[in-house]
């Protein structure tokens, strides 16, 4: 596609650059382009254009209904978008919502979800199977890896996420919090080009969040890529690079978490930091 027929061409983020860890010249391995989304005559995502380097920890900030995991779920088309495109390392899937594109679409949508693996708020885990059937189900199936290669991956992020010991539990058996760490596993055993997070530990009990934020905070340091749909500002704090702040599907204001949280520049930010944090 040449420049002059690209209809993205010269969508930039304009808040985007290379972290600490990404060498000088480096591309983005994420990019939201101009992303619209309606539901009805709800228009949640007024056009989003984001970009994330390699090794780069985004959260994303904003009150209930901003727009923030329709975000995230567009990036991974678990929402078609209503217009504009994500890329993920170097794969552009452009919105379709009438799927006019067929086969085709489909499966580019297929290949951009092994590339940007979620974990959800609700764990969603197979209740049937044992824990490390859970893990290996989508790299045999999906990815059409050997079983042997797949356990011996998932029993290296088991151990990762501190659980070797639940591998053959039910998750009825595990806590919250337990549930939440599989499911990171989960999604570190399709070994994925980026992590997406959205609000994993609203469903937790306050005791459970800990542990959590831990394995995530661990995966930031050691250069995981991530997006995180999160309330927990501490945890932004220490790990994220950049801090978004949405607000009616538009970004408000963003910046390395020093400046977007501790001092927020725009009225609005701060209204919303200061009733999260009960200042």
């Amino acid at each position: 596609m040449t420049a002059a027929s690209d209809p993205f061409a010269g969508v930039r983020d304009p808040f985007a650059a290379p972290g600490a860890l990404t060498p000088a010249g480096a591309t983005p391995i994420v990019r939201a382009l101009a992303l619209e989304k309606y539901f009805g005559s709800n228009h949640v995502l007024r056009g989003c254009t984001l970009e994330v380097y390699p090794r780069e920890t985004i959260c994303l900030i904003g009150r209930s209904g901003s727009g923030k995991s329709t975000l995230l779920r567009c990036l991974n088309f678990l929402e078609e978008p209503t217009s504009g495109a994500v890329e993920i390392d170097g794969l552009r899937v452009e919105a379709d919502p009438l799927r006019s594109r067929g086969s085709g679409h489909r499966e580019s949508i297929r290949q951009i979800r092994m590339r940007a693996q979620m974990v959800f708020q609700e764990f969603n885990l197979f209740p049937h199977m044992k824990v490390i059937d859970n893990l290996i189900e989508a790299p045999v199936r999906v990815k059409r890896v050997p079983r042997d290669q797949a356990i011996a991956t998932a029993e290296k992020y088991l151990a990762k996420v501190g659980l070797s010991e639940k591998r053959d539990e039910y998750p009825a058996r595990l806590s919250g919090g337990q549930k939440q760490r599989v499911a990171i596993a989960r999604a570190l055993t399709m070994e994925p080009k980026v992590l997406l997070f959205d609000e994993p530990t609203s469903a937790l009990d306050p005791e459970l969040v800990g542990e959590v934020l831990k394995v995530m905070a661990e995966l930031a340091h050691e250069g995981a890529t991530m997006l995180v749909v999160t309330h927990e500002m501490a945890f932004a704090k220490e790990a994220a690079d950049r801090v978004y702040y949405i607000d009616q599907g538009v970004f408000l204001e963003v910046g390395p978490p020093a400046q977007v949280i501790d001092s927020p520049r725009d009225p609005r930010t701060a209204k919303f930091l200061a009733r999260l944090l009960n200042k």
